[in-house]
């Protein structure tokens, strides 16, 4: 598959998790980014899958290299108060363990998240920083 054009934030190029359970993976962030509005940027021969930044793969994947580490914390960013909700709906139903249900947050004023646990024991968040106003939607990179 050859790659003509990317989109890009402006602070995280890309994350790797490395999973015991692929499968259970793939089931609990394809429902997580359904919700939120990502598509599935695609998916390796050894079964390894990406959503925008975000690489899923086992630890035999070509794709996981060097020493394997422990927990993560990855957050996501959310449109709307009703997408952080209904990520932590869809995490739990998708075999999700809640690790903070949807809510303000004392970070700064308007911080409103929700924490789930993935499959392996990750933690992954959605938020939204209350109302603002983006530049762009992201860096488009065109090749």
């Amino acid at each position: 598959m050859e790659t003509q054009e990317l989109h890009r934030g402006r602070l995280i190029d890309h994350v790797q998790l490395v999973v015991r359970d692929l499968p259970a993976s793939r089931r609990f962030y394809d429902a997580v980014f359904e919700v939120l509005g990502v598509p599935l940027g695609g998916t390796l021969d050894d079964g390894a899958f990406w959503y925008d930044e975000l690489f899923v793969s086992t630890a035999d994947s070509e794709a996981a290299q060097g020493e394997l580490t422990g927990r993560h914390h990855l957050a996501f960013q959310a449109k709307d108060r009703a997408a952080v909700d209904a990520f932590h709906k869809a995490a739990l139903a998708a075999g999700g363990r809640d690790n903070g249900a949807a809510g303000e947050r004392p970070y700064h004023p308007g911080y409103y998240a929700a924490f789930v646990l993935d499959p392996d024991g990750n933690n992954i968040e959605a938020v939204y920083h209350g109302e603002h106003t983006r530049s762009a939607p992201s860096v488009k990179v065109t090749f």
